[in-house]
């Protein structure tokens, strides 16, 4: 296999919870999409073959929205005209592209999903990964009897192969989840695209530290493409602005991004070597060594987020903190709440 480019593309997010037309603000950052996406295949070449965007580029993320306010806000509709023009973007420029939104589905009419989606070069989806870990937005996991019937294990686990690598997607936060990584890398996962926002510091965050962790104990490339600022919300603009990164199979920092809109994280990943690597015995290979078994039945002894809490519908933001609560009492018995109000601003 060619060795080929990657891109972690930084871009502003412009919010829309305030804006007087969100749909026409979508649209909006869909134009500069093309454009720094048609600008980056300039400037890096030909070579270019997989852009990663932030997360919330398109929109933001909720507030105090409900979600019926959300969902009419800011949600797509899989198949509808602002994925045709991301697809559009993918094709004229022979990339694969990597967009995080909010969108609806059909299926389940009065929630929405944190999606991430890969368009190919030929303007096709070729994954749809719905985010399973987040605080407020709901998740498979959520309605997940109904969501296993329609779409199946390998629509909550979706693992793309393509000629440029086998590619999946973990969102934000779920850098921090090694499970969710292992599992994606046990069904044959190379290459983690990572469409994140997140604080930016010059020191080392818990995101990135696990981004080098997940990296090494997988033998997976980790493209990492961050925020270059935030804008239309009251959050200090630059608290999500830099740091997008690549990173090897082991942990290496191979680029990386300081504040602003940058195509400066980009370097060249070798799947090829990856796989000759993958394959080799010794003390480093760690996906070969997991002790699938012994960890599937310890796993099944501990009682933490339980499933299908929105399976008779949406619950307010009050709900998803009082579920979180309820698993800490299980996994660690009922203990002094002081001081706890708060944490998690």
């Amino acid at each position: 296999m060619t060795a080929y480019t990657a891109l972690a593309l930084q871009m502003e997010t412009r919010a829309v919870n305030a804006a007087a037309d969100p749909r026409a603000a979508i649209r909006a950052a869909i134009e500069r999409i093309a454009e720094q996406v048609g600008g980056s295949k300039a400037w890096l070449g030909r070579d270019l073959r997989l852009v990663v965007l932030p997360e919330y580029v398109l929109t933001g993320f909720p507030m105090r929205e409900s979600f019926a306010e959300w969902r009419d806000k800011a949600a797509l509709d899989p198949g509808g005209p602002e994925y045709d023009a991301l697809a559009g973007i993918a094709a004229r420029h022979e990339v694969y592209l990597c967009v995080n939104a909010y969108e609806r589905d059909e299926h389940f009419p009065e929630l929405y999903f944190q999606a991430s989606v890969i368009l190919s070069p030929q303007g096709a989806p070729v994954l749809r990964y719905r985010r399973l870990h987040s605080m407020f937005t709901p998740s498979p996991y959520d309605v997940w009897e109904r969501y296993l019937e329609v779409y199946g294990i390998d629509g909550v686990l979706p693992v793309a192969r393509t000629e440029i690598g086998n590619l999946a997607v973990l969102a934000s936060e779920e850098i921090l989840m090694p499970e969710l990584a292992r599992a994606l890398a046990l069904r044959g996962a190379e290459v983690f695209c990572h469409p994140t926002s997140e604080a930016s510091s010059p020191a080392l965050t818990p995101k990135a530290i696990a981004r080098r962790a997940r990296a090494a104990e997988n033998l997976a490339y980790v493209v990492s493409a961050n925020s270059g600022g935030l804008r239309g919300i009251p959050i200090p603009g630059d608290s999500t602005n830099g740091g997008s990164e690549v990173l090897d199979h082991q942990g290496r920092v191979l680029a990386q991004a300081g504040a602003g809109e940058s195509l400066v994280a980009a370097a060249e990943l070798d799947v090829g070597a990856l796989r000759r690597l993958r394959r080799r015995p010794g003390m480093g290979n760690l996906v070969s060594r997991v002790k699938t078994g012994l960890w599937a039945e310890e796993y099944a002894r501990h009682d933490g987020e339980r499933p299908g809490g929105l399976s008779q519908g949406a619950r307010d933001r009050a709900w998803f903190a009082a579920r979180q609560v309820e698993a800490i009492e299980r996994l660690y018995g009922p203990g002094d709440q002081s001081g706890s109000e708060g944490s998690n601003t």
